[in-house]
């Protein structure tokens, strides 16, 4: 069995991985919600800046990123991933969020994460469940990573962040706040069970 192939916790179940059920890649693939990020990072992201995209999946926004100019490094957890988003041409390192990104080195950090809220009980512990549940209230991955990444930063520099109306939107600007990080909403789409927004993230 190939890393592609292990499940995140491997050995804790006897059933199929959740990607063999649905038919689909251990990668997360671009959508809406990528698109939606891709667009408001790149009217955010000046030429020659340094970029990290987090979570970098098939590489979708840090190619948006690199060509509009950026520096552009993927990282994520998945080893499928980071293969793909290498294939797509994008520098990448396997990394859980921002762990080996060393203070005051970005200029920008975008992240899609996985925010779905999910019962435990229900989950499979495969690439694709990890990509897209954020835990019982969809925050799991979202506030370690509002913890982590005015650290990263350097002055002028800014995140952006994908959430749903699943997440809380309220509630991830409320925990970013205490974290030392204003928001705005720079873009937004809605659809019939979800409201996506870009946040925009600035240390204060």
């Amino acid at each position: 069995m190939t890393d592609d192939e292990e499940s995140v916790d491997a050995g804790e179940t006897d059933r199929p991985p959740l990607a063999d059920q649905r038919g689909v890649d251990t990668v997360y693939g671009a959508s809406e919600d990528s698109h939606l990020l891709a667009e408001a990072a790149v009217e955010g992201v000046t030429e020659g800046e340094r970029a990290i995209d987090v979570g970098t999946g098939s590489g979708y926004v840090a190619s948006a990123l690199a060509e509009a100019g950026a520096d552009v490094l993927g990282t994520d957890l998945n080893p499928a991933a980071c293969r793909q988003a290498r294939e797509a041409g994008i520098p990448v390192v396997r990394a859980d969020l921002l762990d080996p990104i060393s203070a005051d080195a970005v200029d920008v950090v975008t992240f899609n994460p996985p925010y779905l809220p999910a019962d435990p009980d229900t989950e499979w512990g495969d690439w694709m469940q990890a990509a897209l549940s954020g835990g019982e209230d969809g925050r799991a991955v979202v506030d370690p990573f509002l913890e982590d990444a005015g650290r990263v930063l350097r002055d002028g520099g800014r995140a952006f962040l994908l959430v749903s109306s699943l997440t809380g939107i309220d509630e991830v600007r409320d925990f970013a706040a205490e974290r030392g990080l204003e928001s705005s909403i720079v873009a937004e789409e809605s659809f019939p069970f979800e409201r996506l927004v870009v946040l925009r993230l600035v240390p204060s």
